[in-house]
């Protein structure tokens, strides 16, 4: 298992300012914490009262390379852009160009659902609030090359889980779709809107609205991921397709005054309608750490999520993405604030520094966070290790493909998603779907095993099924079906 000194941990470290004595020793908990999570890298930011009261790095960017982590080190924001996103439909709604409860086809026409009676309305708002209905089509953007209306063109073929605001269901396409809104009412790019009227009024000068803006910028995070207890460096995940969901690249410094924006009662009558719940959230759709705060309710506003802590309402957002995590935590109520960076996948230090600080200035005895969750994600792993050898368990060995191998290759599509390419390579299955690439390994029956090249990724079961006369004519991957196209026309293409 790597570990991290808490000398590594406090390298890049900003030097000590006057900080409140509601803080006093959080730098060292913060460092110890991030080398017991075995984060390489970490900043953090805490803003009370309008002031930026705590603004630190501590690690390293990138694990076997000195440059430290510093206030200016650009990390994936991922979803806590979503609030961005909320933010900018308010600024137009108070600018005249819209209103949250219009139909979003009034903005976006060839946005098309299953359901007519959804198309017809599916409101603005209910592109924020993960409760249109629609489960997650992650599949649609993540690892894939389409743009955000091509992306949208899918939706019109997938089945709806549940009736419209009925349900919270995570939900990133739809804010790809409320980004569509801002640029189809404002008359430019999501991307330069936010630049245009957040990023620069707020002299967020590190901040970069797409990931493809990202290679070659100084001063930037690597991601990193923990397999088999070694932490190592992995790919940049681009979440561009759906921007407006999570693609927002930023500095601590930057989030800090973010978040002094977002607590600023100046700004409470246009920002006030972020923080309105809006759906309620079924506690197996919360957190895990709900284990261990216990709240009495949970909900969504507008790119929030919501629970009661200690006697206040928290507002909150993580953001996740392959090798970075975020979150930006608010008590609104005491114009407290705070954000977590850090650049390892999956890291729930966030949780526990963001809760550290609010129990700090709540008067709440000490606890040790971070502690605390591991152990939670520690049981949770312990569940899922079960879960895997129960699967392995219920696995029939010996059995092998109906057909010889080559006889799966083929393209094959589904109206719901991008199409899936199956080829022999080096006498072996590979797929490739968008940018991802894995190798097929049998599993048993027509069943296969994609073990992707992006070794972070976790395995994905492939169900081939054949037809009457014992040829291939589907593949089934999670909730897709794709048919097989037929020879002639997969090689016209």
């Amino acid at each position: 298992m790597l570990a991290l000194s808490l000398s590594l941990a406090l390298l890049g470290a900003a030097a000590p300012a006057a900080e409140p004595p509601e803080l006093a020793g959080f730098a060292e908990y913060a460092a110890k914490a991030m080398a017991d999570w075995h984060a390489p890298g970490l900043a953090v930011a805490v803003v009370k009262d309008g002031a930026v009261v705590f603004e630190r790095g501590f690690g390293v960017r990138t694990l076997g390379k000195p440059e430290p982590v510093d206030t200016a080190t650009r990390f994936a924001a991922a979803s806590t852009t979503k609030a961005m996103t909320a933010t900018a439909l308010l600024l137009l709604a108070k600018d005249g160009k819209l209103s949250l409860d219009e139909p979003a086809i009034r903005y976006v026409p060839e946005l098309r659902f299953k359901d007519p009676y959804v198309t017809r309305e599916v409101r603005v708002r209910d592109l924020l609030t993960h409760s249109a209905g629609m489960p997650s089509t992650d599949w649609l953007w993540y690892e894939q090359e389409e743009s955000t209306p091509e992306i949208l063109k899918h939706l019109q073929w997938v089945e709806p889980a549940s009736s419209m605001r009925t349900h919270f269901l995570y939900q990133n396409v739809m804010y790809g779709a409320a980004g569509e809104v801002v640029a189809r009412a404002s008359g430019m790019p999501w991307a330069d809107f936010v630049r245009t009227r957040l990023f620069a009024p707020l002299g967020m000068k590190d901040t970069l609205p797409l990931a493809s803006l990202v290679a070659g910028q100084p001063d930037v995070a690597s991601p990193h991921a923990e397999r088999a207890g070694r932490v190592e460096v992995i790919r940049n995940a681009s979440v561009d397709g759906v921007a407006p969901a999570g693609s927002v690249w930023s500095s601590i410094h930057d989030m800090a005054r973010w978040v002094t924006y977002l607590l600023d009662p100046k700004n409470a009558e246009t920002l006030g309608p972020l923080f309105e719940p809006q759906v309620i959230i079924d506690p197996d759709e919360f957190y895990p750490t709900a284990r261990l705060t216990q709240p009495h309710w949970t909900t969504y506003g507008l790119g929030w999520f919501q629970q009661d802590y200690a006697g206040q309402k928290l507002d909150f957002h993580t953001g996740s993405i392959d090798g970075m995590v975020a979150i930006v935590g608010l008590v609104r109520d005491k114009n407290l604030g705070i954000v977590v960076l850090s650049n390892l996948d999956g890291s729930q230090l966030r949780h526990a520094l963001m809760l550290s600080v609010f129990d700090r200035y709540l008067g709440r005895p000490p606890r040790d966070w971070s502690a605390d969750l591991r152990a939670l994600y520690g049981g949770r792993k312990k569940e899922q290790d079960e879960a895997e050898a129960k699967l392995v368990a219920a696995r029939h060995e010996g059995t092998r493909p109906s057909l010889t191998l080559e006889r799966y290759v083929g393209r094959y599509a589904d109206p719901r998603a991008t199409p899936v390419e199956v080829a022999m390579t080096d006498g072996a299955l590979r797929l490739r779907f968008g940018r991802g690439g894995a190798r097929l390994e049998h599993w048993h029956y027509e069943t296969f095993r994609a073990v992707w090249d992006a070794t972070w990724r976790d395995p994905e079961f492939v169900t081939f099924r054949l037809d009457a006369a014992g040829a291939v004519k589907e593949l089934e991957m999670g909730p897709l079906a794709f048919q097989r196209e037929a020879p002639a026309a997969a090689a016209s293409r």
